[in-house]
């Protein structure tokens, strides 16, 4: 682990020194191009501190702590979906068409080609849905009394939501423990999953909600599609996928999942990766 720790420092001790090395060209030629740790670098620009602690550890931790959240969580969430395609051959067979008739056989999947492949958001959601990445979400703090379902919950009580519970309620879903990706495309059309429905809040809602849900969503949509649109998809014996979970924090299976990926379109396609 330690070694692990000390590899992902040098690692991102490189990005922040390359960032300070672009800031300080981008300035003199009057760019004005900044990601996510340029911003926490202009904070150390303008003197502001980070509670007594070194500027440079806290913000590769910060930064660190974005990617390796975003990673774990999002190759979770495919594996899910893969496993639950694998499981039921029509919803793969029904997304590959999709893919077929909509990006075609000429090219790689890209990110603007995303907007069109209703029924793969609809796999996605479906899969947040049955297994959400944090199932009893993040504790939050109440900051003064008040009163939840008809509890009272005194200041300074934590609180855990039981998202995988209520997006598995039988009131709400029909069918709610079946992978039925085509509701939200009928019953459950409207539902939104970024906070505004709370049908539906694998990423949780308000202003604590989880920040990189666009980013997630967008490279989970993209992975999938480029995955299923580039590769026939198999188990390797041919044999229904183990679906035990694994007890924690969070959502993943309790084993891995091993696929035979064969490529389905022409070899020079493949060079555009």
């Amino acid at each position: 682990m330690k070694r692990t720790a000390k590899e992902l420092d040098e690692f991102v001790q490189v990005w922040l020194e390359e960032h300070r090395r672009n800031r300080n060209c981008d300035l003199r030629e009057g760019k004005d191009d900044h990601d996510f740790m340029d911003v926490l670098l202009s904070l150390v620009e303008k003197g502001e501190e980070f509670d007594g602690h070194d500027a440079d550890i806290t913000i590769k931790a910060t930064c660190l702590a974005l990617i390796l959240a975003g990673t774990d969580t999002t190759t979770g969430t495919m594996t899910w979906t893969l496993s639950l395609l694998l499981n039921h051959r029509e919803i793969l067979n029904k997304v590959i068409h999709e893919l077929d008739t909509k990006i075609g056989s000429k090219k790689m999947v890209e990110v603007s080609d995303l907007k069109k492949l209703e029924y793969l958001q609809c796999i996605i959601k479906e899969t947040l849905r049955l297994y959400p990445v944090g199932p009893l979400s993040m504790p939050h703090e109440s900051i003064e009394d008040c009163t939840v379902g008809g509890y009272h919950v005194s200041t300074g009580t934590r609180l855990l939501t039981n998202i995988s519970k209520l997006q598995r309620d039988p009131s709400l879903y029909s069918d709610p423990l079946e992978f039925r990706p085509e509701r939200f495309l009928t019953t459950h059309k409207n539902i939104d999953i970024k906070g505004q429905h709370f049908e539906l809040i694998p990423f949780g809602a308000g202003r604590r909600m989880c920040p990189g849900l666009s980013f997630s969503l967008q490279i989970m949509q993209l992975t999938l599609a480029s995955l299923l649109h580039g590769f026939d998809i198999v188990t390797l014996d041919g044999r229904p996928v183990d679906m035990l979970e694994h007890i924690g924090l969070t959502n993943i299976k309790a084993s891995p999942l091993q696929v035979i990926l064969t490529p389905r379109l022409s070899p020079h396609i493949y060079d555009e990766i």
